[in-house]
């Protein structure tokens, strides 16, 4: 169509220039890829893993939905996590939200979004959750912002209580879980450091967050 040739033409342009480069830059691209990531990220194309952690492609695995949630009804998600974990052997999966995410937004907001409300259900299950420390937030980004780290916390929950996750560190591979936080703003990555690499209460890792994410911005 040619709508859509630029971005052929704009494929074909970037090709030539890494192969111009490197010549054989895509032909070792193409034997293997074995990263040590797996990145659960939102589908926010300003959002991209590789070029905000500036890792090449093969070095990262990764996996995007609308406000990066772990849902354990989602085959999607837990494919994914089974094929980095079982087959890929990655060592680390990290959960990565970002402040002033459009789906935290709509799933605040007081009307119908459609289909998706169904989905932004888990992210207002969150919220009530932790209604009284966001009501103590009285700007109402701040209070977003706040609402985007505590989703990132229940996603890294999510994660490490997948039967993919448990089974893994039962047969004892070495396995991490981990909580980042990504500002758009100014393009840096925040370690909300609940990084867990063990079986662990889901109460403790919310009190461990809880005292954390105060220095989320720091």
């Amino acid at each position: 169509m040619p709508q859509l040739e630029h971005l052929l033409e704009n494929n074909r342009r970037w090709s030539d220039e890494i192969k111009a480069r490197e010549p054989d830059y895509f032909l070792k691209l193409a034997k293997q890829q074995s990263p040590e990531y797996l990145w659960i990220g939102c589908s926010d194309s300003r959002v991209a893993a590789n070029t905000i952690t500036d890792l090449m492609p093969g070095e990262i695995f990764v996996h995007r939905n609308i406000a990066n949630l772990v849902i354990h009804s989602d085959m999607n998600c837990l494919s994914v996590i089974q094929f980095a974990v079982e087959v890929l052997d990655v060592k680390h999966i990290i959960v990565t939200g970002h402040y002033r995410c459009g789906g935290i937004t709509a799933a605040v907001e007081d009307w119908r979004h459609g289909l998706i409300d169904n989905w932004l259900r888990h992210i207002q299950d969150t919220a009530n959750i932790y209604a009284d420390q966001l009501s103590k937030i009285l700007v109402d980004s701040a209070r977003l912002d706040k609402l985007c780290e505590l989703n990132v916390i229940e996603q890294v929950i999510n994660t490490c209580e997948t039967t993919v996750v448990q089974d893994a560190w039962k047969r004892g591979k070495k396995l991490a879980i981990h909580g980042f936080i990504y500002d758009i703003s100014d393009g840096i990555l925040r370690d909300l450091d609940v990084s867990v690499d063990r079986p662990i209460e889901r109460k403790e890792l919310r009190q461990r967050f809880l005292s954390n994410t105060n220095a989320a911005r720091r």
